[in-house]
């Protein structure tokens, strides 16, 4: 019995798609930097950008650097991918990290066992080019020392 062809193409990905609300972000992210919108009245950052600060409703606001560092808010692992672009990396993490400076981000930990994940782990932030355009910020655990 004859087998069909055999398909090496890889799938691709969806990738975020920038806008001029999120371009400081993803510019930022390319460049290794993780940068929030920060309101200059009361000094709260938060995520998603959005054109008021949600905690004094000021419209003063700048892309900040934060530290990077967080924990682990709440996670999942994925053990079946919901496409084949996703099949080569199950079991994953996709996890919530609560920054220091104060927003939560949906994202996956990375560079460790997904059966060592737990809440309240320690995590830093690292980055992963997808494309030319999109570098994505991932987390992975830090010691508590960092």
């Amino acid at each position: 019995m004859s087998e069909g062809p055999v398909m090496n193409h890889v799938v691709e990905r969806p990738l975020p798609v920038p806008d001029a609300a999120t371009e400081p972000y993803w510019a930022a992210a390319r460049a290794h930097r993780l940068v929030m919108p920060r309101c200059l009245e009361c000094d709260h950052f938060h995520f998603y950008p959005r054109t008021l600060c949600p905690q004094c409703g000021s419209a003063r606001l700048e892309w900040s650097a934060c530290t990077g560092n967080g924990e682990v808010y709440s996670f999942t692992v994925v053990h079946r991918a919901p496409s084949p672009a996703f099949a080569p990396d199950v079991p994953y993490v996709v996890a919530t990290v609560a920054l220091d400076e104060g927003p939560h981000l949906m994202t996956n930990l990375v560079n460790c066992a997904p059966a060592t994940v737990a809440i309240g782990l320690p995590v830093r932030v690292v980055f992963r080019r997808a494309s030319d355009e999109i570098t994505l910020p991932m987390f992975e655990p830090r010691s508590e020392d960092a």
